[in-house]
C-alpha cells in the first residue's frame, strides 16, 4: 500500500502498470495533457457548486496525476503523486512495452476510428493544453470541455464493443509546491512567485564542432493546423529529441534553427520550423543587439507558412526569455502571420528562452525578458494614483479658498446692509 505523500517513482510505475499488459484486452488509451495536478480536481470540483468539471472522468476513470482503470475487472489504480520524470517518459516506456499498433488522435473524433482488436493498440490522445495564466474560472470551463472529450470518446469505443484500459495523466505538474530549501539563500525573491528551480530538461542545443551555438528551451511547444489538428512538439524536442537539427546554421551575423518532424501526427507526413535570428550593431545603444526576426513553417516541404515576429530581441551578449510567445493576440511577444499559409497555423509557446549567439560556457547567458518594467498593472496603479491625488488636491484646494463673514448683524443696532459689489 501507498502511504499519504509517497510520490511514485519510474520503477514503482512500471510495476504498478503491469495488470495493463497481462490482460486479455490489450487495447491501451492514453489522455495525455501538458499540465494536470491533483488541486485542479479538488479545488475546481469544490468552488463551483453544481459545475463538476470531471463529471465524465470520475465516471469512467479515475483521477489525478496518473490512473490506469481495467474496465474488464472493473479494477482501478489511483497515484495521487507520480514523479514528473516517470510521467514525462509514460509515452516511451509504453510504446517500448509491447508490439503496440500506435495512433495519434489530435482531432478527437473516433467515430470512424477502426481498432483491430486481434492486434494490441495504443491510442494516444492529445488533450487541449492548458495555460499557466489562465483564470481559475477560465480553467473551469476548458476543464469542463476536456471532460466532454474524454466522455464522449470513452462512450464511443463502449458502443463500438471495444475493451479497452485507460490511462489519464500529463507531462507535468500545472501548480508547483513552495520551496523550503530557500533559508540560505541570500538574494531577495518575489514573495508572490513560485520558482520551479531547475530546468524540467535540458535545453535543445546545436553545436558547430565542439561548441554550442544555439540553445532553445520551451515548457510547452505546440502548434494548431487548421483550427483542429494538435501538434504537440514538447516531448519530441526535448525530452525524446526526437528530432532533426542538421540544417541549422550558425554564424557571427545569421543563425537559423532548423526543427524538422518526421510524422509529428497522422497527416502530415514532415514538418520544418526554422526560428532566423540576426545579430546586428545599432549606432544608438553602441552594442550589438540580437533578433528573433522571422518563424518558418514547412509541411510536407510544400506548404510555407512565414510570421513576422515583435518584441522578441536582446542585447547579443544575452539571452531572449518570455513567458508566453505564439500567435495570439494577448501574448507580449507575437508571431504575426505575413502570408495566407501561416494564418492557418497557431503557435503556443510558453516559457521560451532561446539564445543564437554567444553562447559560453555551453549554458544560457542573463536572460532579457519581453516582460518591461512598466507592466499593464503598475501602470494602472499609477493612473489610479494619479486620479486620486488629483481630486485631493482639488479638495485642499476648495477648502483653503472658504473664508469668513468680516461683518456680523448687530440686533440691537440698525440693520447690516451689505453691497452687492462687496
Amino acid at each position: 500500500a501507498l502511504h499519504e505523500g509517497h510520490v511514485v517513482s519510474a520503477q514503482e510505475l512500471t510495476v504498478l502498470l503491469q495488470p495493463v499488459f497481462t490482460q486479455n484486452s490489450r487495447n491501451l488509451i492514453l489522455f495525455l495533457q501538458d499540465t494536470l495536478s491533483i488541486d485542479d480536481f479538488t479545488y475546481l470540483s469544490e468552488s463551483y457548486g453544481n459545475k463538476n468539471p470531471f463529471q465524465n472522468v470520475q465516471a469512467s476513470i479515475s483521477f489525478i496525476s496518473l490512473y490506469a482503470e481495467i474496465l474488464q475487472s472493473s479494477s482501478s489504480l489511483v497515484l495521487p503523486a507520480v514523479d514528473c520524470e516517470a510521467t514525462r517518459y509514460l509515452l516511451s516506456f509504453l510504446q517500448k512495452s509491447g508490439d503496440w499498433k500506435l495512433t495519434n488522435i489530435t482531432n478527437l473524433d473516433v467515430s470512424q476510428l477502426e481498432v483491430n482488436t486481434s492486434k494490441p493498440n495504443f491510442l494516444v490522445i492529445q488533450l487541449q493544453p492548458l495555460l499557466s495564466q489562465l483564470t481559475e474560472f477560465v480553467k473551469l470551463y476548458m476543464f469542463l470541455f476536456i471532460d466532454k472529450i474524454i466522455g464522449r470518446l470513452t462512450m464511443d469505443l463502449q458502443e463500438q464493443g471495444i475493451h479497452f484500459s485507460v490511462i489519464y495523466t500529463a507531462v507535468r505538474p500545472s501548480r508547483i509546491p513552495r520551496r523550503t530549501d530557500v533559508v540560505g539563500e541570500l538574494r531577495r525573491q518575489l514573495m508572490a512567485t513560485e520558482e520551479e528551480g531547475s530546468l524540467s530538461y535540458p535545453p535543445l542545443n546545436v553545436t558547430t564542432g565542439n561548441d554550442i551555438c544555439i540553445l532553445f528551451y520551451a515548457s510547452n511547444f505546440s502548434l494548431k493546423a487548421n483550427s483542429s489538428v494538435f501538434i504537440d512538439l514538447t516531448n519530441a524536442t526535448f525530452v525524446t529529441q526526437n528530432v532533426d537539427i542538421s540544417s541549422s546554421e550558425c554564424s557571427d551575423i545569421n543563425t537559423t534553427l532548423s526543427l524538422k518532424y518526421t510524422k509529428p501526427v497522422n497527416g502530415i507526413s514532415s514538418l520544418e520550423i526554422r526560428f532566423l535570428m540576426t545579430n546586428k550593431f545599432y549606432g544608438g545603444s553602441a552594442r550589438n543587439w540580437s533578433s528573433l526576426d522571422a518563424v518558418e513553417i514547412v509541411q510536407d516541404g510544400e506548404k510555407f507558412a512565414k510570421f513576422n515576429v515583435s518584441a522578441i530581441s536582446a542585447p547579443a551578449e544575452y539571452s531572449f526569455h518570455c513567458q508566453l510567445v505564439g500567435t495570439s493576440n494577448l501574448y507580449p511577444a507575437r508571431l504575426i502571420p505575413s502570408n495566407n499559409e501561416a494564418k492557418n497555423w497557431d503557435v503556443f509557446i510558453s516559457r521560451l528562452q532561446i539564445q543564437g549567439f554567444n553562447v559560453k560556457n555551453n549554458q544560457f547567458s542573463y536572460a532579457s525578458d519581453c516582460t518591461g518594467f512598466f507592466t499593464p498593472g503598475i501602470w494602472m496603479g499609477l493612473v489610479t494614483s494619479i486620479v486620486l491625488l488629483w481630486i485631493l488636491a482639488y479638495g485642499i484646494h476648495v477648502i483653503m479658498q472658504l473664508t469668513t463673514n468680516s461683518r456680523f448683524d448687530d440686533p440691537k443696532g440698525p440693520a447690516l446692509s451689505v453691497p452687492q459689489t462687496e
